[in-house]
């Protein structure tokens, strides 16, 4: 059975003031959580890890290695 694009996680390309959709989907994954983030609601991101997180105290500790 195919997922719709409603269904799949999306791919990103995150830049310093945004993201741009590779691959189109409903969601990204967090990277350290493994929470699903709508892309509506999708706030922090690593420009250099090019990961997500689903909220800033997540993406403060993982980019202080503290996650």
């Amino acid at each position: 059975m195919l997922m719709s694009s409603n269904e799949r996680p999306a791919t990103l390309h995150y830049g310093p003031n945004g993201f741009r959709v590779l691959t189109a989907g409903s969601h990204v994954l967090c990277s350290v959580s493994g929470e699903q983030i709508a892309l509506e609601a999708l706030r922090y991101w690593s420009v250099e890890r090019q990961e997500a997180y689903a909220s800033c105290e997540i993406a403060t500790k993982r980019l202080t290695g503290k996650a």
